[in-house]
């Protein structure tokens, strides 16, 4: 038998069939590995078990580290609840939990409507009809995304305004001079604050569900027209039960967005649990109080996903081993197409073209009238400098929560890693006051010991500082960037991290040298959609902003709370141009060029 250099028969694999350059490895792969081996051509030795058992060590510390920072804030927030008065928890259940559970839970159910409605609609239009603007409408339907929901209701608020263009206008088409004399529904009621929000989120069910149909084989929808089912029954006998898993998955994503919305409620009038949570800590200093309304609004949340994950429970289907052949769609002409284009505008209108259409008028008065304002310099500053740090946090702690599993196996590493991104869960206001008692008794405990040593009194380094925003941004965000590092890596061939050990590589040579370098793309879709996250959050940023600070969000949030929304069009149509990068991606990610079908 034919002897390695180490004296040990080497190694051979018979080239598996459809593997190719994966299991051989590519010259790029090659070059990665290729300054493993030193100058006289040997083999470094594997890495011996005491330092592999260290790297175990300091990696399971680092992510458990990881998982104990994104855990803390839930303990801290019944902690604190434990601390109120006797009277508390009667006091809430008597007077607040009443009204805030009723309107979050209808606000919820109509959101729900709305946006599995207009979602799988819209969808279910650009997967199976092919039409004149059929491919600039594919598109244009992601672009609500780009607008958050608090940007929204500032926008609209100032529209249908009394004295506003669209009343104005409607008035002056039917011959009525003043406003009293034509009074139109107010926007600021339950109802009005359910139709903006569906129409600002449905994208979170139009995105799955698009790919699901376009995935759906043809045989399917074909089997049913054979058995004489017209377009409406193969829509709703086939291809929705189908579906009903993406949009289970979209439903409750866009449910999470509207719970963790404070802005748009507030504007709007509607006392949901979020905007309960922050008036009774801002404006009645009653942390306590505070924490025990984000425990029953962080049960609301964990319910949400426990139905989500129930009604995507056994919903799969099996398809065949082949490629199937993908749905035509059906071509329609005539007034037939232009009536799918207009129902396809709809959405895309009432969803970014009017709030976007009234910012940039709005902001281009403003920059005419005054110029850009230092004021809006500064806080552009401090939304890129806190968005940009704690982008870098959560990806690196990511990357470490994800790596473990993979490179170093175990099933409690896989559980470390699902507790770290629990915090994407926990909405912004619920995570701030999580924080606030941790944070306080961190600078309690460093002020104790700077006394005790120095004499001196230490600044404070938790609470009321830019570091406990990137913390809360990190937390917050931290399943998105582990997300994306976990399918990042799971694309890369075991054999090629295989090789790096058997070359000498430890885990963090294999990662650094393998791994990294085939996986940056996911890395990077991943800390831009954290990046935008970051500069869009606004109950997070209200509650734990330093003093005197302002960002992007919470100049325009005091803004529209004073009545003067032209002077935050500017802050919110940066917040929007922001907003459209992630927009750009999905658009990319989504629409496969070599497919003419997508």
């Amino acid at each position: 038998m034919e002897q390695g250099l180490d004296g040990v028969a080497p190694l051979r694999r018979a080239p598996r069939p459809g593997r190719g350059l994966a299991e051989r490895g590519t010259p790029v792969e090659q070059a990665a590995l290729a300054p493993a081996l030193p100058s006289s051509g040997r083999r470094r030795p594997v890495a011996a078990g005491p330092a592999r058992r260290l790297w175990l060590l300091a990696w399971t510390l680092a992510a458990g580290l990881t998982a104990l920072l994104v855990l803390a804030p839930v303990a801290a927030l019944g902690i604190e609840a434990l601390q109120g008065s006797g009277g508390l928890w009667p006091h809430l259940l008597a007077y607040v939990l009443p009204p805030a559970l009723r309107d979050t839970a209808l606000l919820l159910a109509g959101v729900g409507l709305v946006v599995v409605a207009v979602g799988t609609g819209a969808a279910w239009l650009v997967a199976a009809y092919d039409f004149p603007g059929r491919r600039l409408l594919d598109w244009a339907l992601l672009l609500p995304l780009a607008v958050p929901t608090y940007i929204a209701a500032y926008a609209y608020l100032d529209l249908l305004h009394p004295v506003g263009p669209v009343q104005s206008a409607i008035r002056a088409l039917l011959g009525y001079a003043r406003p009293r004399d034509l009074i139109l529904p107010d926007l600021r009621s339950l109802p009005g604050c359910i139709l903006l929000l569906g129409f600002v989120l449905y994208p979170y069910v139009y995105l799955p569900t698009r790919a699901l149909f376009l995935m759906q084989s043809a045989t399917l929808v074909e089997a049913g027209r054979s058995l004489g089912a017209g377009p409406a029954a193969v829509f709703l006998r086939v291809a929705l039960p189908l579906a009903r898993p993406a949009i289970a998955l979209g439903a409750s994503l866009a449910l999470l967005e509207a719970l963790n919305d404070i802005g748009a409620a507030e504007f709007l009038g509607v006392r949901t649990l979020t905007v309960s949570i922050y008036d009774t800590w801002v404006n009645r200093s009653d942390l306590p109080g505070a924490a025990g309304l984000a425990l029953v609004m962080l049960a609301a949340c964990l319910g949400l996903i426990a139905v989500e994950r129930r009604a995507r429970r056994g919903r799969g289907y099996a398809g065949a081993a082949q490629r199937p052949r993908r749905m035509s769609r059906t071509p329609l002409s005539g007034p037939a197409a232009l009536a799918a284009l207009a129902l396809g505008l709809v959405p895309v209108a009432l969803g970014f073209l009017a709030p976007a259409s009234y910012l940039a008028v709005e902001a281009s008065r403003r920059l005419h009238r005054a110029g850009l304002s230092g004021a809006i310099l500064s806080e552009s500053v401090n939304t890129l400098v806190y968005a940009a740090l704690a982008t870098a946090v959560a990806t690196v702690l990511g990357l470490v929560v994800a790596a473990g599993p993979r490179l170093l196996g175990g099933r409690w590493r896989e559980a470390l890693l699902r507790c770290a991104t629990f915090g994407y869960a926990i909405p912004g206001a619920i995570l701030a006051i999580g924080l606030l008692p941790p944070l306080a008794a961190l600078d309690g405990a460093l002020d104790g010991a700077s006394r005790a040593l120095t004499g001196a009194p230490l600044a404070a380094m938790g609470l009321g500082t830019g570091a406990a925003l990137v913390y809360a941004y990190a937390v917050r965000f931290l399943a998105v960037t582990a997300g994306s590092s976990e399918a990042g890596l799971a694309r890369v061939p075991r054999s090629l991290g295989d090789a790096a050990r058997i070359l000498g590589r430890g885990p963090v040579g294999a990662l650094a040298r393998v791994h990294l370098p085939l996986t940056w793309p996911a890395l990077l879709g991943g800390a831009l959609l954290v990046f935008v996250d970051c500069v869009k959050e606004l109950p997070a940023t209200l509650i734990l902003r330093p003093l005197n600070v302002e960002t992007l969000a919470t100049h325009l949030y005091g803004e529209a709370a004073r009545g003067t929304y032209e002077d935050g069009a500017v802050a919110a149509l940066l917040i929007v141009a922001v907003g459209l990068l992630p927009v750009a991606l999905l658009l990319r990610v989504s629409t496969p060029k070599a497919s003419p079908e997508a």
